[in-house]
């Protein structure tokens, strides 16, 4: 619930001009909360005077407002942009779990859909090794099960195992990361926005990611490693992440087709 400071509240009714719900109102002077809310956080963002605020949320988390650390040139975003590559070749060194938790504030900011913040963020980094053999044993168990007649989804993950076993240090589909993160939202859109913010930070702060369907989409499907990953029944893995140092050095930005696009 949205809590309005009485003796702070200066009445200039900017937290109710802004509130997206039409959901606060001025009386005698001061701002008042007249009905439920999503909770969005407008009227704590907008208040001159920080009189607005949610107690259920971590306000020790709020941050005032500071030109020189809160923009970014649009040249330095756009090559940030157009710099991040999907990488396939990892370093071994693990992420400190400092920059796991940058990632993981720049997934929680993520807009959502009615401020829903759905995401459960599955990070798999210390017990990789054990998820992976979890992973493996369940492919193998599940092609088995399939009589000789594989379902075309599950072709391309009876090929990884026939490589995997043919060559244990075939690490096709981790493709040798150290870290992984899973996210499940309420919608694929609300995930997949997540990850790209993360990427994001992720590519600030040297790090590199591939965005990985085929492990989202096998996870989801295996009662084991849904399970192993804390999933509740209702749970949809949308999106999934591998992380890690960059084993490869990009020169420069690479090419792409002319935008698909109508201006009118």
């Amino acid at each position: 619930m949205v809590f309005i400071d009485q003796d702070k509240c200066i009445g200039c009714g900017a937290c109710a001009g802004d509130c997206v719900g039409s959901r606060i109102e001025l009386i005698d002077g001061t701002a008042h909360i007249k009905d439920p809310c999503i909770l969005c956080g407008h009227c704590v963002a907008i208040c001159p005077v920080s009189a607005v605020s949610i107690p259920e949320y971590d306000m020790e988390d709020v941050e005032t407002y500071r030109k020189e650390t809160f923009e970014l040139s649009p040249e330095q975003l756009l090559h940030t942009i157009k710099f991040r590559r999907s990488i396939r070749d990892y370093k071994p060194e693990p992420i400190s779990q400092h920059l796991l938790e940058e990632l993981l504030q720049a997934g929680r900011y993520t807009a959502t859909a009615r401020n829903s913040q759905s995401c459960h963020f599955i990070f798999v980094q210390k017990e990789l090794d054990s998820f992976k053999q979890l992973l493996w044993d369940e492919i193998g168990s599940l092609i088995a099960a399939q009589a000789g007649s594989i379902p075309r989804e599950l072709i391309p993950f009876a090929n990884f195992y026939k490589r995997r076993n043919a060559d244990r240090h075939d690490d096709f589909l981790f493709r040798n990361a150290p870290a992984l993160v899973f996210i499940t939202a309420d919608t694929a859109l609300d995930a997949g926005l997540a990850a790209q913010n993360m990427e994001l930070m992720a590519v600030s702060n040297g790090l590199g990611a591939l965005y990985n369907g085929y492990l989202a989409g096998i996870a989801n499907r295996i009662p084991a490693v849904r399970e192993w990953l804390s999933l509740s029944p209702d749970e949809t893995i949308h999106a999934c992440m591998l992380l890690g140092y960059p084993h490869v050095f990009y020169e420069r930005t690479a090419p792409r087709r002319i935008a698909n696009v109508t201006w009118k």
